[in-house]
Order: C-alpha cells, then sequence, then structure tokens
C-alpha cells in the first residue's frame, strides 16, 4: 500500500480484490477506465495482466467443458435440466458462504454440488413417483431450490460483513474476479469430464439417444444418466464464478444448439459446440475488457447468442437463407422439369412427328398466357435446354418454334419415365387405382434419383407401357431419341 502513496481509495477506484490464497486480481477486467481503446485491445491481447489471463483461460476450459456436456444435454432433450442446476445450487453457495463466513472457493463448491444432485435426486423423485412430467418436475425444482437461495442470500446481505462478501458475482459472473483456486477447480472439473466422455462415448452416445436398447443389451443406462448428471453439476458450479447462476445454462444449451445446427454427426458436434463455446467465452472476456467494467457472463452468452444467429441464418444445413435458396432453386427446377414434360407430351400427340413445338401449344398445355409461358421458356434457354428464333425485336411470337436441345431433351425423357413409372408402381405394387395415381406421381416424378428408378424398372420388370397405356421412355429409347 506504501507503493501507492497509502492512498486506500486508488485501490477502490481500480476494484481490487484480495482472494484466498493471497492473490490479488482486479475484479473487474477492464482495470482503468480511462486508457483509450488502442491501449486496451494491446493490453488484452499482450495477456500482461494476471486478471486477463486467467479470465481467458476460464473462458477456454468453460468453453469446452460447457460445449462437451451440453450437447449431450441438447440431444437427450433435457436443456431445462442446465437451467434447473444453475438455479438449484444456490442455497448451496448460500450455505457455503454460511459454512466457513467467507467466500471460500471449496466450501462453496461443496455446497453447492450437493444442492445440485440433491435437486436432480428430487426432479427424479418427483418425476418416478407422481403423474408429472419430467420438465414439470425440473420447474419446481428450479423454483423452489431458487426461491429458497434467494431468502438465504437476503440474510446474508443483513449480517455486518455481507455487503462486502461479493457473492453478488455468483449472480452474473465475474471472470476477472477468479482465484487461483476457482480456475484450479475449472481446469480439474473440465479435465476430469473430457476424459471420462472420451473414455465412455460410445455408452454416453446409445444412451442419450436410444435408452431403451442400452438397457436391453445390458449396460447401465441409468449410471450414465447419473453420471452425465453429476458431470453437468461439477460443471454449472465451477461456472458459476464466470459466468453466473442466472446465465450458466446458455452457455451449457447456446453452443451446443448452434453445434446442432450444423452437423448430424455427434463427435462433430462434440468438437463445434466446445469450439463455440471457447469463443464465446473469449469473446465475452473481450468485450467486457472494452466495456469499461462489465460482467463477463452476459458478454459471453451474448456472443453465444450471435453465433448461434449466424449459424441460425447463415448455417449449411439449417440455415434459413440456404435454406430459403434451396426451396427456391427446387421452386425453379420443377417449373423447368415441368414444362419439358409439357413439350414431351406435345410431341407426343402428333407421334413425335413435329420437331418444334410453338408457344402458343406450350401455354395451352400449361394452361398459361403468353406472358408466362415466355417466361418458362427463357428459364430453358438460359439451362441451354431448348433453342427458339425471336422476331426482330426480340421478343417471342405465338406462332414461333420451340425446339429442345439434346440435354433439354434428355431431361424430359427422364421426367416423363419417372412420373409413369411411379404411376404404374403404385397400380401394380401398392394397389392404386389407376385414376388416382397422378397427382402422387406429380409430386414424387421430380424427386427420384437414377438408382431408384432403375431398381423401380427392374423391380416392375421393365415395363413398356404405363397403367393407362402411354409409352415409357426407356434409358435405350431415350439415347436414340437423343
Amino acid at each position: 500500500m506504501k507503493t501507492l502513496h497509502g492512498n486506500w481509495k486508488y485501490f477502490c477506484w481500480i476494484g481490487f480484490v484480495f482472494v484466498p490464497g493471497g492473490d490479488v486480481f482486479a475484479a473487474k477486467i477492464a482495470e482503468l477506465s480511462n486508457t483509450q481503446i488502442g491501449e486496451q485491445l494491446v493490453r488484452f491481447f499482450s495477456l500482461r495482466d494476471p486478471s486477463v489471463r486467467y479470465a481467458i483461460i476460464a473462458s477456454l476450459l468453460l468453453g469446452t467443458c460447457c460445449g462437451l456436456l451440453g450437447s449431450f444435454i441438447v440431444v437427450r432433450k433435457l436443456a431445462l435440466m442446465g437451467d434447473t442446476l444453475s438455479h438449484a445450487v444456490l442455497p448451496g453457495v448460500a450455505l457455503g458462504f454460511l459454512w466457513t463466513m467467507t467466500k471460500n472457493p471449496m466450501a462453496i463448491f461443496i455446497g453447492a454440488t450437493i444442492a445440485g444432485l440433491v435437486g436432480t435426486v428430487v426432479v427424479h423423485w418427483i418425476h418416478t413417483t407422481t403423474h408429472i412430467k419430467e420438465d414439470s418436475a425440473m420447474g419446481l425444482v428450479l423454483s423452489g431450490f431458487y426461491a429458497i437461495g434467494i431468502c438465504i442470500f437476503t440474510m446474508i446481505q443483513h449480517l455486518p460483513t455481507g455487503n462486502k462478501a461479493g457473492l453478488d458475482k455468483f449472480m452474473f459472473g465475474q471472470a476477472a474476479a477468479l482465484s487461483t483456486i476457482d480456475l484450479i477447480m475449472i481446469a480439474v472439473i473440465t479435465t476430469i469430464s473430457t476424459l471420462l466422455i472420451l473414455l465412455f462415448y460410445k455408452e454416453f452416445l446409445v444412451t442419450s439417444f436410444d435408452y431403451g436398447f442400452a438397457n436391453s443389451i445390458g449396460m447401465p443406462a441409468r449410471f450414465f444418466h447419473y453420471l452425465l448428471m453429476l458431470l453437468l453439476a461439477f460443471s454449472v458450479v465451477v461456472a458459476l464464478q464466470a459466468v453466473g447462476i442466472v446465465l450458466v445454462s446458455a452457455m451449457l444449451i447456446t453452443p451446443a444448439t448452434t453445434a446442432y445446427l450444423l452437423t448430424d454427426r455427434m463427435h462433430r458436434m462434440l468438437i463445434y459446440s466446445s469450439l463455440f463455446g471457447m469463443l464465446a467465452g473469449v469473446s465475452g472476456a473481450f468485450f467486457s475488457y472494452l466495456g469499461n467494467s462489465l460482467p463477463t457472463g452476459p458478454f459471453m452468452v451474448v456472443a453465444a447468442s450471435g453465433l448461434f444467429t449466424i449459424a441460425l441464418l447463415f448455417g449449411n444445413r439449417h440455415g434459413i437463407i440456404p435454406r430459403w435458396f434451396r426451396h427456391a432453386d427446387r421452386t425453379r427446377r420443377i417449373q423447368i422439369e415441368n414444362t419439358l414434360k409439357a413439350v414431351y407430351q406435345i410431341r407426343e400427340r402428333t407421334q413425335f412427328k413435329e420437331d418444334g413445338v410453338s408457344l402458343q401449344q406450350l401455354g395451352g398445355q400449361r394452361n398459361l398466357p403468353l406472358v408466362e409461358t415466355a417466361k418458362e421458356v427463357k428459364k430453358l434457354l438460359k439451362e441451354r435446354y431448348a433453342t427458339i428464333p425471336k422476331d426482330k425485336g426480340g421478343h417471342f411470337q405465338q406462332n414461333l418454334k420451340l425446339y429442345l436441345t439434346p440435354s433439354g431433351w434428355e431431361n424430359a425423357c427422364r421426367i416423363v419415365r419417372n412420373h409413369r413409372l411411379w404411376e404404374l408402381y403404385l397400380t401394380e405394387s401398392a394397389h392404386y387405382q389407376p385414376d388416382h395415381v397422378h397427382d402422387d406421381a406429380e409430386e414424387i416424378e421430380h424427386v427420384l434419383g437414377e438408382e431408384t428408378v432403375r431398381q423401380l424398372e427392374r423391380n416392375l420388370n421393365f415395363p413398356i407401357f404405363d397403367p393407362h397405356g402411354k409409352p415409357i421412355p426407356s434409358i435405350i429409347d431415350l439415347g436414340e431419341s437423343v
């Protein structure tokens, strides 16, 4: 203190706290509120501040731990369990403090773990002994335990040292307030969780996706369920100081749901979820550092939610925007295939004596006006499925002829073959009436793959005619026609 001219107010201004074991770190990541943003960036990425180093290491470890365990919680459809445990441990945090009357990490860890396990047992007991569903049981435990914790916290605040205990950090989190013991506990729990998941990956996988099957093959499914709940309780407890009781469930669920949008393989989901958790943790610490002493927990959750939003909008598998583009492309392809099929049907009525089809004939077959027919033709021209002459003004005329290119004719024959084979399949194998198969064939003709079509041909003994007596284009006929 003498080195700082004995000014106690200076210590209060930069927010120093003393933690067990003699370590002193800033209670807020952003120690200096008057520094320029450029200097803050240099200080953060240079990792020269102990508080920054502790916050980043803790964020990386918690991101890994929460990402791994959260993935199994999400696929088991137990997302509310993380929220239940995070609120159920609050009485344990308070009792752990009352045990030693200090914010002793080990005492709080033991108290919170016991409270979390008791909450898990109560949820299971309510669900198995009553008609109450599991989600309702979790809601009861969540609200009940949380209310008890708030009551004890209120009592602590009325103690002489209650306002100075620093227990408020457990509500919204403050990674910079972590002590060496806190960091060691986070590292130990993350290491144990990772090793157990790697060691029993197969068992966790089977019990997560098919609990009944796991029991039927003699696997101790209940044991692995409670082992996962125990690891989940540990991770919730060690994450409280950094993320907070209110937000720890978000760090369990949000990275995992983000990964769930991007893959359908469990091992990839675990990797993605861990990476997203670490990225959200570091991002939360970074923005908290720049945000002039704001808590890290909310920023971590905001960062995780931002990653989820990006995956929701742009994810390759389930993203809204790629899905919209795929839907638009599929709609456009179906329209093109319907136009090609109409050209085939027009030529079929003339026994293929006429090569060209007029726009008026095509519009009549498609039941479209000339303007809409011209738009359909333009799509064929763009795909090089057809050629058509234009008048000197570059406009389409009703009497002009449309001629399919070899690739256009091949696709026209393919779509007609799909349609008629499916009609025959429904009448012969599914025993549909011939006059009831057209609408189903209209839907399925656009999604049948070539391998499926050839299997249909083999099953139907390479038919020549459909149920209505019309010829089915074959691959050989298709090659000869082109």
